[in-house]
């Protein structure tokens, strides 16, 4: 039996590596880059979730040379031409300032206002990497729309605007427990844990 007790995460984003702690397998240990010491910083410069998953993965991997989860997710807007997406993290940011999660929300509910199609989605597309050819894709979403104001105070990003579907609240009044079970992150992982219990058990 193949046993995986630890998994580099393709992030500096700590909400993210919670996140993908309390979805993992249990047993399995998220790590970070920054938590060894590493120096992390790819060029994402893909033109889909997928491809900058792929180069976070890679560029993670031909460091550590050990198993690699990698994610890239973002928020799609219709009304928005898909907008901000790929650019979701850096929505609003320009040369030598970053926006915070506030700030870049509160853009975004000013670009939607008078706006009646506020449907959107969460995309996330997870890349499981466990060697140099050995390299699993998903993609998952939860479909939603944009609120008319920010409500609730549990998660982060944009969740704080974002209604998901069937629910009627946003994923910010959701408890972490209720958004991992419907969110486009915990989506992904279900089907990323299936394929690490098949590699447990080969």
């Amino acid at each position: 039996m193949h046993t995986i007790q630890k998994i580099y995460f393709a992030s500096g984003n700590t909400h993210k590596r919670d996140e993908m702690q309390r979805l993992i397998l249990d047993g399995i240990h998220v790590v970070l880059p920054k938590d060894e010491g590493i120096a992390f910083d790819p060029v994402e410069d893909g033109e889909s979730f997928i491809e900058n998953a792929l180069i976070k993965a890679r560029c993670l991997y031909d460091i550590v040379h050990a198993p690699v989860l990698a994610d890239d997710s973002g928020l799609v807007v219709d009304a928005l031409s898909g907008r901000p997406g790929i650019h979701t993290a850096r929505y609003g940011c320009s040369e030598g300032r970053n926006l915070t999660s506030q700030e870049q929300y509160t853009l975004l509910l000013k670009e939607m206002e008078g706006m009646e199609d506020r449907k959107a989605r969460f995309v996330s597309a997870c890349v499981l990497m466990l060697s140099a050819d050995r390299i699993y894709i998903v993609q998952e979403t939860v479909e939603g729309a944009i609120a008319q104001k920010a409500m609730g105070l549990h998660g982060f990003g944009y969740d704080p605007i974002f209604l998901v579907e069937d629910t009627g609240l946003t994923a910010s009044q959701l408890s972490p427990e209720e958004k991992d079970r419907c969110s486009h992150r915990g989506r992904a992982m279900r089907r990323i844990d299936a394929l690490l219990e098949k590699e447990i058990d080969r």
